[in-house]
């Protein structure tokens, strides 16, 4: 089964990711993974950090002469605003001491004043430094290891925006793979020429403001088998498997599968995605209402999930009231530095969550030690679906 784990600070010396469970045999070099964290970087609202804050990759084991080696893989993702400036040495030393500056004004919207309380802090920064999203960097590149093993079997995953703020598109066209080069040219990463255009107003009259804007993107499944997750408990439904990681992407407030929200508020009869045949393609559904999953399983349809975030609660124009924890007095919420939004990124976070979760599922359901005893097991079931009596 695959999984992963992060460690690191936003300023400190680097994030670190172990990503487990990962077949021998699987390419792999320092450049795949330099390609997402690159696109990471992308939108339109992002801050100035986006220009020294490098992500400078180390693959520290698990892979040789280019292959994945059955063990763990460990990735090392230097802070080069760590290594150009002793500015975060001493606040982010490893070795006893303590603060010259201490952060006793939590931020509203952020995990600060609940991380406090929880761990007995005083001082916010021992909370914000792991809470920040920069921790997604380490992510991205334990995602672009999942992708490099889905398409093994032919699947791909893609992102786009659909709302920035109150913009939403209004061509509702989905991209495909060959368009995901289209969807990063897009400043706001959005499929919708006309849409786009709005999106980027938006953001430009929420900057002079000193404001942050939040949105919506859809993330797609292209060619995701049969058969990933369960009906059978209910921590292996896939559906609760991808909730659970979108909602666990920093600042995302709210996540659906396919059109959950939408068909809510319709009648059964027109809820649902029909079943048809045909000898040539077997099973389909003639519409993507249930977002590729019925009953916590893959459908072998798109995979359509979407993440709502929430705008960014660090302002240019700080406006937010909080208390200091050590006077009790009401002031005004620090900034420590943001964007007016980061939804156009957040998508690109929001495919490595669907991907290591699909991977994570494929592994479980397919096995194989190696990448080729993967994709033959992947291949054998595949072959007995069609031949079998429900063929």
């Amino acid at each position: 089964m695959l999984r992963f784990l992060t460690a690191g600070e936003s300023h400190g010396r680097a994030l670190v990711v172990i990503v487990e469970g990962l077949p021998a045999g699987l390419a792999v070099g320092v450049d795949d993974l330099q390609v997402e964290l690159g696109r990471r970087r992308l939108g339109y609202g992002r801050g100035p950090r986006m220009r020294f804050e490098q992500d400078e990759v180390t693959i520290v084991g698990g892979v040789r002469h280019g292959r994945t080696l059955g063990s763990p893989v460990a990735v090392e993702i230097a802070n080069s605003e760590w290594t150009r400036s002793d500015k975060w040495h001493a606040e982010m030393a490893v070795e006893a001491g303590a603060t010259q500056a201490p952060l006793t004004q939590p931020r509203p919207g952020h995990a600060d004043l609940a991380g406090m309380q929880k761990y007995g802090f005083t001082d916010a920064r021992d909370v914000l430094e792991r809470a920040s999203a920069r921790e997604t960097a380490a992510r991205v590149v334990a995602g672009a290891l999942a992708k490099l093993l889905l398409r093994e079997l032919e699947v791909e995953v893609i992102s786009h925006v659909i709302q920035m703020g109150p913009v939403r598109a209004s061509d509702l066209k989905r991209p495909a793979p060959a368009d995901l080069a289209v969807v990063d040219e897009s400043p706001v990463r959005c499929f919708d020429p006309g849409a786009e255009a709005d999106m980027i107003e938006e953001i430009k009259a929420t900057a002079k403001e000193g404001d942050s804007l939040g949105g919506v993107v859809e993330v797609l499944g292209y060619g995701v088998p049969v058969g990933l997750g369960s009906h059978v408990h209910w921590d292996r439904k896939l559906d609760s498997l991808l909730a659970q990681a979108l909602m666990s992407i920093q600042a995302v407030k709210g996540v659906e599968i396919g059109d959950g929200f939408e068909v809510a508020g319709r009648r059964g009869s027109d809820a649902h995605d029909p079943i048809v045949y045909d000898a040539a393609d077997g099973y389909q559904r003639t519409s993507a209402l249930a977002g590729g999953v019925e009953g916590g399983i893959s459908t072998g349809e798109l995979l359509v999930a979407r993440a709502a975030m929430k705008p960014l609660a660090t302002l240019n124009r700080p406006t937010l009231g909080t208390v200091d924890v050590v006077t009790k007095e009401s002031t005004v919420s620090f900034k420590e530095r943001t964007d007016v939004t980061a939804v156009p990124a957040m998508g690109v976070v929001a495919e490595t969550m669907v991907a290591l979760v699909l991977a994570g599922e494929a592994t479980r359901k397919f096995g194989g030690d190696s990448v080729a005893e993967f994709v033959r097991n992947a291949g054998s079931f595949s072959a007995a679906l069609r031949e079998g009596p429900l063929g």
